[in-house]
């Protein structure tokens, strides 16, 4: 009987799948070392590309910034401006307001029957006193004086007859309290509530 001894094939067996193993595994290991290797160079031009798009950014930004600058500025100079403009708004009301209502008050004298003896306004409160042939004359006087637009309201102060010996003839005195365009009522004073004390039993 012829006996084969076959330890010799087993070990070069066991050396090949030895080999195989560490082939295997060494090609695995390259695979995940390219693989990291491309990822790394693919995740470092994403860096770089989002850097650049950073600094872009900031350049925009930058010129933006310099444009809200301008129209801050801009702004300023608006206001400055509308106040301004407000002042002399304000200052021609002042001139044209008292020249306007010293003309109408002149429109509003019936002629030759009624003259004035003084003036005084303070506040759109303007008191008239003066003399008038008549009280019919002094009644035309304040109607024409309602029929202003500088004059909101006309009311009657006093009202005396007086006569005049070298003349031989009677007139009327009087003194008007009217309100003009620049009167403004006073805000009334605001109530406090006053809390109410419990009565102690």
């Amino acid at each position: 009987m012829i006996k084969i001894n076959l330890l010799p094939f087993r070990a070069a067996r066991k050396k090949e799948n030895i080999k195989r193993q560490i082939s295997i595994y060494l090609g695995i290991v390259m695979v995940i070392l390219l693989a990291s290797v491309y990822e790394f160079i693919a995740l470092s031009s994403a860096l770089g590309n989002i850097k650049d798009e950073q600094k872009g950014l900031k350049a925009e930004l930058k010129t933006y910034q310099s444009t809200i600058n301008k129209i801050d500025k801009l702004n300023k100079k608006i206001k400055a401006i509308r106040a301004k403009l407000n002042i002399i708004k304000d200052l021609e009301k002042g001139k044209t307001g008292p020249v306007r209502l010293l003309d109408e008050l002149a429109d509003a004298v019936p002629k030759e029957k009624l003259w004035l003896r003084s003036y005084k306004e303070t506040k759109g409160k303007l008191t008239l006193a003066g003399t008038a042939m008549d009280n019919e004359t002094v009644a035309l006087f304040m109607t024409n004086l309602e029929k202003t637009k500088s004059i909101t309201s006309v009311d009657l102060r006093t009202s005396k007859l007086r006569r005049i010996k070298q003349y031989g003839v009677h007139v009327s005195d009087f003194v008007l309290d009217c309100k003009t365009y620049a009167f403004k009522k006073k805000a009334p004073p605001k109530k406090t509530k006053k809390k109410k004390r419990k009565k102690k039993k």
